[in-house]
């Protein structure tokens, strides 16, 4: 359902649902005219509603931003411990939903960078809801300190710095990816991630299996 909501032209969206059409239409603005750009006035107006319709159902900009986050953009579930899986390619799956994710949600929150206290106010916003760029690297965390407790991972291992570590170079692949050296092809995505993977896990796993 998910899928074919977030495939599917604007304009066959607007016998949809006012809920839906709210959704759709924010993603809309919101990838067009970032999130400070994107106003709820606007949001209201392309979904045929008016703005008391679209705070009734997601009570603050915060709220529709989460709800587009968790409906509309790639998916970014944290890892689970404990499978058949190998470390390695567990975190090469992520690594890989990662940069579609950080790669669809840039543009979106980019223009809140040039305005720091608005910034600030909306990460302490998201922050209230239990949302914000600090809950995939705590999940990420978390996951990797069980896999070093069940032993797949060193024991000196820091699973904090690991998850940065990953995380940042995502959000560097998301941020940065149609520029490349002159003359040199663009990694793949699953390129990119069996390398960072690979590079990482060699000062992870140095006395343990992978």
């Amino acid at each position: 359902m998910t899928e074919d909501l977030y495939h599917r032209p604007f304009g066959e969206a607007t016998m949809a649902p006012a809920r839906t059409r709210v959704l759709d239409a924010a993603l809309r603005l919101m990838r067009e005219a970032g999130l400070v750009g994107a106003t709820t006035k606007e949001i209201a107006r392309t979904a045929r509603c008016s703005e008391a319709v679209l705070y009734k159902y997601f009570g603050s900009k915060e709220n529709l931003f989460v709800e587009v986050l968790r409906t509309r953009l790639p998916r970014l579930d944290p890892p689970r411990a404990g499978g058949p899986e190998t470390v390695a390619a567990i975190l090469a799956a992520y690594c890989r939903r990662a940069v579609a994710f950080y790669a669809e949600t840039f543009p979106i929150a980019a223009s809140l960078y040039a305005e720091p206290a608005l910034r600030a106010r909306h990460f302490e916003a998201l922050r209230e809801l239990g949302a914000g760029p600090h809950v995939p690297l705590r999940h990420l965390e978390e996951y990797l300190r069980e896999e070093r407790d069940a032993g797949r991972v060193a024991a000196g291992a820091d699973p904090r710095a690991a998850a940065a570590l990953l995380l940042g170079a995502c959000a560097q692949r998301a941020f940065a990816h149609e520029a490349t050296e002159t003359g040199r092809a663009p990694d793949s995505d699953e390129e990119f991630a069996e390398a960072i993977v690979g590079t990482l896990l060699g000062g992870l796993t140095r006395d343990a299996e992978g």
